[in-house]
Formats: C-alpha cells, structure tokens, sequence
C-alpha cells in the first residue's frame, strides 16, 4: 500500500489506487446527499410513472414504488459499506471475485451501463432545459455533459460538495413541484380491482433495478472515509438517502401520471411544467438542477470503470489528465448519440433499466457473497493490483457461476424486448431478478466452500456488523 503524503487540493490525484490512511476524511452523513441528490432526479420521476403505465392505480403504484425501492436500496447500500474496509473503486473489488482479467467482464457491462443511463438522462433533461432556456436540444445537451464533465473532472470533492448544495436546493423546489402535483389531483381518483400479480411483480422490478444499477457506482463515493467508520453508520446513510430520494421522486411521477399517462408519455417535461402556469420556470429549474449529481456521478464512475479495465494500478500522478480526457471523450461520445436519439421516452427507460437489472443482479450477488459471507470482510487490497496476484488472472468458477446464472434468468424475463417462456405460466410475473439472486449466492457459496475460499486477516480488516 502506498505510504504518500497527502494528496491535497480541489482536484483529485488517485484514481482506483488504494487511498491511504492518511488520505481519509468526511463524514458518513456526506453519503446521505451524494445518493439523495442523486436520486432527486426527473429520470426517476419518469420511472416512477411506469408503475401506472403498466396498468397500476395510485395506490398500489406508490406501494410498488416504496417496496421496490426499499429491497432494492438493501443491496445498494451493503457495497457502500466496502469503500472504508478496502479504500478503493467499486469495481476494482470485482477482481477478488473474478480474477485481474475475468473482471472485465462485469466493467464492460457496468461501462454500458454508464452509458445508457447518461443518453437516457440527457434525452430526458435535454428537452427540459431546451424548453427552459428556448435553444435547441442539441445545445441543451452540450451544455448539461460539460457541467457534469467538469465536475467529474474535479473529482471526489466536488462531486460530494455538489451535492450537498443541490439536495438543498432540489429538497426545496421538489416540495414545490409536490404542492403543484397533489393540487391537480382528481377529488376521487378511480380505484380498479386488484391488480395481477404479475403486474405487481413488474412493477416492483422495475423499482429494484433502479436501486441495484446503482450498486457499481457505492463505494467509489464512500472510499475516502475513515476505515475505522462503523459499517452500521455507512450503510445508513447511504440506505436512506437512496431510498428515500428515489421514493419520492417515483412517487411524483406516478401522481402525474395518475393525473395524465398520456402527456407524461408524449411530453413530460412540458406537462409538469405546465401544471402551475406561474410556476413553470421553477419547477423546470428543479428538473434541471437536478440532473447535475448523476450526470457527474455517470462520467465519474465510468471513467473509474475504464481505467480499472486498462490499466494494473491506474496512472499515478498523470490521474488528472487521464481523467480529464476520458471524460471529454465520454462525454462526447454519449452527447452525440443523445442527439441523435428518439423514440418513446418511457419505453426507453423501462427496457434499459430492466436489460441492465438482469446483468447486474448476478454480479451484486456474487460481489456480496464473497464480501459478507466468504472472506468476510478480510482481503489483501494490495493483491488486486497484481495481475497474477492470490486471486489469479481468471477466477474461472465465478465467471462460470456468473454466466449460468444470467443464463437462468433468460425463462422468466419479461420485457417489451423478450418474454420468457414461463413468463405466461406465472401470470406475467418478472421473477428473473430473483433468480438472479439466489442462484450465482448459491452456487458461489458452495464453489467457496468445495475450495475453502478464504483471505487472512489483515489490518483492513473489520467487524463488518459495525
């Protein structure tokens, strides 16, 4: 591990590299806006509206969502816990699981990811502040990648202070745009009888999903903290501020969506800010403003994706201009194709997020298994930045394990691009994502056991319970 002096100033110096000791600071409650803000967003908003376009009402629409979003934030947070125990990205730990290179195999997936959810949102939030502003989307567009460029940039510090700045902000416009929404509610909203099952279950995969995309992404925000932080207080913070953001957020959507599924369909940014006439320039500040931390956080954490993809121990001191030019390209890369996007808004959202729940879900469950369950918190940071280090190139039983299991989960998809043939049988029901849990957690476990998988005790090591 490195023994440096401290790296000061606003620009941040590592990269996926172990952060030493003596280079710890903030406070766990830092997570609670990080994910607040970042959750805050009107991507989710547009989310939240699925649960009534699938054929929800208001109520079981808002129970999907909080549910959704409560399971879901569980494995979300339990990575958040990782970044004080091992002081480095998230992905980087994926090597301890699938060996230096079987690793590229989730990173690849993870850096689409990272790209699908900056078009999704830059279509999204490109039409509100084109129509705020009134200049062309393409210009919108521009202008939103630079901001979350530059700050991605920066780095570390700036993303955090970021958002603590917007989750005020956001808090106090997003109460606005509740006022506004609950106002135009009818006085008796129309109540079907129970939905399907099936429905129910789609719903609530969706909202999982949500929760569990942003499991790449946790600790990288979290690495900096004390290692002696306790696991209980980090994994409350970071619970909290995601699911609560989030909740709120998805519930705002299905209450305009209740209001009109057809304008939140065809034009959502226009239709919310239409909803108070002498409002509009408020509320669309607030879909706006929000975008910043997840547009920040997009370009950040692909750019840690892609340097722990490429390089043994990231770049040294050259991080900062390493980083400044992936992100430039990043974010021209995923400006143009957002230009140039189109199509149904709310279809896109809802196949991305559910496509990238089936690849996810297997590697969280593994990720977390090998964490709390096989070496327990105990790994030699030092050995992941070793190509042919104690956990090998190739870790070929988890990249097997992986495969099969989202190969499992292929019968019991339900998407508008693929219905498994057992969709039918379980009423419609989306059960891919569970199997995508409880399988690979099976499977790994007795891999570790048959292997007797473990790490010595070390000094990063600690009481993972708190």
């Amino acid at each position: 591990m490195s023994t440096d002096q401290p790296r000061t100033g606003a620009l941040e110096q590592r990269s996926i590299d172990y952060i030493p000791l003596n280079e710890r600071h903030g406070k766990p409650w830092h997570l609670f806006t990080v994910w607040f803000s970042s959750n805050l967003q009107i991507t989710g908003l547009v989310t939240g509206a699925l649960a009534v376009i699938v054929g929800l009402d208001l109520v079981w629409a808002i129970i999907t969502i909080v549910v959704g979003n409560l399971i879901g934030g569980v494995f979300m947070a339990y990575h958040s816990v990782q970044g004080p125990r091992m002081g480095v990205p998230q992905m980087i730990q994926s090597r301890a699981q699938f060996g230096f290179l079987g690793a590229l195999l989730p990173v690849a997936i993870v850096l689409c990811m990272y790209a699908g959810f900056a078009i999704e949102g830059g279509v999204v939030t490109g039409q509100a502040l084109a129509t705020w502003a009134h200049i062309p989307f393409a210009s919108s567009v521009i202008i939103q990648a630079s901001i979350g460029a530059v700050i991605a940039i920066v780095g570390y510090r700036l993303i955090h202070i970021t958002s603590r700045v917007v989750t005020v902000i956001s808090t106090i416009l997003f109460a606005v745009l509740t006022i506004a929404l609950l106002s135009q509610l009818p006085s008796e909203l129309p109540v079907g009888p129970p939905p399907a099952f099936g429905t129910v279950l789609l719903a609530l995969s969706i909202f999982i999903s949500w929760q569990i995309t942003w499991a790449p992404y946790v600790s990288d925000y979290s690495r900096y903290l004390p290692a002696n932080t306790p696991a209980s207080t980090t994994f409350a913070w970071t619970y909290v501020g995601s699911t609560l953001g989030a909740s709120w957020v998805m519930i705002l959507g299905a209450l305009a969506a209740s209001i009109s599924a057809e304008n939140m369909g065809e034009d959502a940014i226009g239709f919310l800010s239409g909803l108070v006439p002498g409002l509009s320039g408020v509320i669309l500040f607030a879909l706006l403003i929000s975008v910043i931390p997840a547009g920040a956080n997009g370009a950040y954490g692909a750019y840690l994706s892609f340097i722990s993809a490429v390089s043994a121990e990231g770049n040294g001191r050259a991080t900062p201009r390493v980083r400044t030019i992936f992100v430039i390209v990043f974010s021209v890369i995923v400006s143009t194709i957002t230009i140039a996007a189109n199509g149904d808004i709310l279809g896109t959202v809802q196949q991305i997020t559910l496509f990238l729940l089936y690849l996810l879900v297997p590697w969280t469950a593994i990720n977390l298994t090998d964490y709390y369950f096989v070496r327990k918190g105990n790994y030699e940071v030092a050995e992941l930045f070793k190509p042919r280090g104690v956990y090998k190139l190739v870790n070929w039983p988890a990249v097997i394990i992986y495969l099969v299991a989202i190969a499992a989960e292929i019968p019991f998809i339900n998407s508008t691009l693929f219905v498994g043939p057992f969709v039918p049988l379980l009423g419609g029901a989306d059960l891919a994502w569970i199997v995508g849990l409880v399988l690979p957690t099976v499977l790994y476990l007795g891999y570790a056991q048959t292997q007797k998988v473990k790490s010595p005790q070390s000094d990063l090591a600690a009481d993972i319970v708190g």
